[in-house]
């Protein structure tokens, strides 16, 4: 037991020493007009640019798991296969233009496709506003352009899990290798950071929820989560560090539970049924990339810095 208080009375003293951000960089109401002007222009740009990437997810999803060329191939409908043209691509609005069905052989098209491109839009425009590295420096801008990156990859993962139960490696092993490059740039704002703190950031990162998920799954045999999780949480403890990737941890079984126990109570789900945990995980790191130094923060103060 002395050894354990000691080793927490170590983390918060650590933690104390280190600056956190407690709100977003988004200060609007103190800004001048012309800078509240270029802020809401550059929010509806991104807005514009997260929709066409989420259909550009949609598409993406189909194309891995048909084995096709997922950067050059023209997008066709599912079911005929027609080849759509520009019309037929505009974000949203060619959904409801065409009442959620294909121009060509009229089957309906999911509804699915205008969320994820919404989704996408608001993600965009909210990472921005509250961008918490914010843009004074190469690093907060370069961080950022990787953030957004982050999301279409993600949002490409989260579909696939939903729809065929499976992270492809075509994303995640990528993704683990920029994300790799990106935790040097995080660690690179930090005072007399060198490659120890770099090893630190990275290897307790990853220890904090991948090697918890390959426990799991080694004693499971593959039945309690996927391979799939183990990697995609290599990638999210690489990016985020140990304090908040166990974030990322604790939000991930949250959102789980919130899911699943309904679907249980409800029978809609059995003990036995196969649940994709990809989602839960992948808006759990959303949530603690944009929020995380907020939610430690509060955490700290309202139960551990007394």
């Amino acid at each position: 037991m002395a050894t354990l208080a000691k080793a927490i009375s170590l983390a918060v003293s650590e933690y104390k020493k280190v600056p956190h951000i407690t709100a977003g960089n988004f200060y609007y109401e103190s800004c001048p007009g012309s800078i509240k002007l270029m802020t809401i222009a550059f929010a509806v740009f991104l807005g514009f640019i997260g929709m066409a990437f989420g259909s550009f997810i949609d598409a993406v999803t189909w194309r891995i798991h048909t084995k096709r060329n997922f950067i050059n191939d023209r997008s066709e409908c599912e079911h005929c296969h027609h080849k759509l043209g520009p019309l037929d691509l505009i974000p949203i609005m060619s959904w409801l233009a065409l009442r959620g069905k294909c121009r060509y052989c009229k089957h309906p098209i999911s509804k699915m496709s205008p969320i994820i491109e919404a989704t996408m839009a608001i993600l965009f425009v909210v990472s921005y506003l509250v961008w918490p590295f914010g843009f004074e420096t190469w690093q907060g801008m370069a961080l950022f352009g990787l953030w957004l990156a982050y999301l279409v990859m993600l949002g490409i993962l989260l579909v696939y899990d939903l729809r065929w139960m499976l992270l492809p490696d075509v994303i995640v092993i990528p993704l683990i290798a920029v994300g790799l490059v990106d935790a040097g740039i995080r660690v690179s704002l930090a005072t007399g950071a060198g490659i120890s703190t770099y090893a630190t950031h990275v290897v307790l990162g990853v220890f904090a929820m991948a090697g918890v998920y390959w426990a799991l799954y080694t004693f499971s045999k593959g039945k309690w989560v996927g391979y799939g999780d183990v990697k995609l949480a290599v990638f999210m403890g690489a990016v985020l560090g140990w304090q908040k990737t166990l974030l990322v941890f604790m939000l991930a079984n949250v959102l789980g539970l919130l899911v699943v126990l309904p679907g249980l109570l409800s029978r809609k789900l059995t003990p036995k049924s196969h649940v994709p945990f990809g989602p839960f995980m992948i808006a759990a790191f959303v949530i603690a990339g944009l929020f995380g130094d907020m939610l430690i923060d509060w955490y700290m103060r309202a139960f551990v810095l007394i």
